[in-house]
């Protein structure tokens, strides 16, 4: 199955401001394309000119000056190729809400058609549910799945802007994978697939009776040990079953 794991920067997290000035907006956005919850190496990734200033306490967070933004395109400018590679695949990502909000206020603006529910898949509610009271932040989730051993760079995003949308869309890619099982869960057959396979087998799998040989093995019994056999059956009365089979 196709999905999509993004994630977005911002202004701020006041998409829906009352005073249309002050209304924050995206500033870059992450995509990743899973097929099977598997990376399949298709990404789509932009920074995007917000049209406003960015305070500087959300600098410190992603590292995005206004300076830098001004000289990008602006969401409408990309909004065709940005569905486009979305498609009609499940959109995940790590605390949905914010993203979907933000997502639906830039399409509003351009009088596009919103996202619905339907379509997110919240990481965070998921993590939630498997580790009750523990952190489930995506750093806490990286650390906790030890991201570090495929190549992520964890200590980089402690530092000023160490947050970036494509860089976490890829983290959170693999966080997804882990959440849903790790990839021992690949091991796993459909129903259906592990009795196609199991018939298959069964097909093929022929034995063969053995000869018997043509003269049988003397015996490796002493007379002493049969004598003391039959002396111990004989205990045992006219009901024993060795009496019964004959041995």
């Amino acid at each position: 199955m196709r999905e999509i794991v993004f994630d977005t920067e911002t202004t701020g997290v006041f998409p829906d401001h009352l005073e249309v000035e002050l209304r924050d907006r995206i500033v870059e956005i992450g995509c990743v394309e899973l097929f099977n919850l598997e990376r399949t190496g298709r990404e789509f990734h932009v920074y995007l000119n917000p049209e406003r200033s960015v305070p500087d306490e959300v600098v410190r967070v992603h590292g995005l000056t206004r300076e830098f933004l001004s000289n990008h395109k602006k969401f409408g400018e990309i909004v065709d190729e940005f569905l486009e590679f979305v498609g009609d695949a499940p959109l995940v990502a790590h605390n949905a809400g914010f993203d979907q909000g933000f997502i639906n206020a830039e399409l509003r603006r351009l009088k596009r058609e919103e996202q619905g529910n339907e379509r997110f898949i919240d990481t965070l509610q998921i993590a939630r549910k498997r580790f009750p009271g523990a952190s489930c932040s995506l750093d806490a989730l990286a650390k906790r799945f030890q991201l570090d051993r495929h190549g992520f760079d964890l200590t980089a995003r402690k530092g000023a802007g160490g947050h970036g949308a494509i860089i976490d869309a890829r983290i959170l890619a693999e966080v997804y994978l882990q959440l849903k099982g790790g990839r021992e869960q690949r091991l796993v057959f459909e129903p259906e697939t592990a009795a196609s396979e199991a018939n298959a087998v069964a097909r093929t799998v022929q034995f063969a009776r053995r000869q018997p040989r043509e003269t049988p093995l003397a015996p490796r019994i002493s007379a002493d040990e049969e004598a003391a056999h039959a002396a111990f059956i004989e205990k045992l009365g006219p009901s024993a079953l060795w009496l019964k089979t004959g041995s």
